[in-house]
């Protein structure tokens, strides 16, 4: 069973679906979106996804960002980790998305981090 994304404003959701469709569309690897609004303040949704390479993660990033601007218009807050391409961290601010080596990935491990947030499912990409 699919759970819709039900929090957060309209644009922020579209936002997040747009962003996971471009992560998804450079072939980008167990995708995850937390739902953090009811764990902090600090950002509505978390984006978490796998990168085979530092050359795919880097696509994807410019992938994410170039839709993002493209549906919407707005750039990034920041963008951390381009320089060794482990964790590539997008800011902007309503979500983050996080891009990272498979190692890296399981060091951090942020699902088990933010175990207290909702894991949502995203419609699979058409």
């Amino acid at each position: 069973m699919k759970t819709e994304i039900s929090t957060g404003t309209p644009a922020t959701e579209t936002l997040v679906r747009v962003a996971a469709d471009a992560i998804l569309d450079k072939k980008g690897e167990d995708l995850v979106v937390l739902d953090l609004t009811e764990v902090t303040p600090l950002t509505d949704f978390f984006i978490i996804c796998t990168g085979n390479n530092s050359r795919q993660i880097k696509t994807i990033a410019e992938e994410v960002e170039a839709k993002v601007k493209e549906a919407f218009g707005v750039s990034p807050r920041s963008v951390e980790g381009l320089g060794d391409m482990s964790w590539v961290l997008i800011d902007y601010v309503d979500f983050v998305v996080h891009i990272f080596l498979p190692d890296t990935r399981s060091y951090y491990s942020l699902e088990r981090l933010w175990g207290d947030a909702v894991r949502m499912d995203l419609p699979a990409q058409v």
